[in-house]
């Protein structure tokens, strides 16, 4: 599955728009990774266990877009674009969203 953050995938052509595809995932923070972080902020710095947490949300938000796209016949998402948002205390979504397109 070819992902771009662009509205054409170069050097292809966009023959069939397929539709408006999308994956997202709540991401909740693990207690013990919270107390960690919670110190970290004392002294300031990079919240590596955070970071972590968010990018592996963000690989899993645009896998699912991924086989939404497929399921619906594309080969490429063009237009990609991510969101987060926190959904309540101590959660996070993040939402991949973009348009499905057969491209040759």
């Amino acid at each position: 599955m070819i992902i771009v953050t662009t509205d054409y995938v170069p050097g292809m052509e966009v023959k069939e728009y397929k539709g408006l595809v999308r994956g997202n995932v709540v991401q909740s923070k693990h207690l013990g990774k919270d107390i960690l972080a919670g110190l970290k902020t004392i002294v300031g710095g990079e919240i590596n266990e955070y970071t972590e947490m968010m990018d592996e949300a963000r690989k899993k938000a645009i896998g699912r877009m991924a086989e939404d796209a497929k399921a619906k016949g594309a080969n490429a998402v063009v237009a990609m674009r991510l969101e987060s948002s926190a959904i309540m205390q101590n959660a996070s979504e993040i939402i991949a969203y973009g348009t499905a397109v057969y491209a040759e």
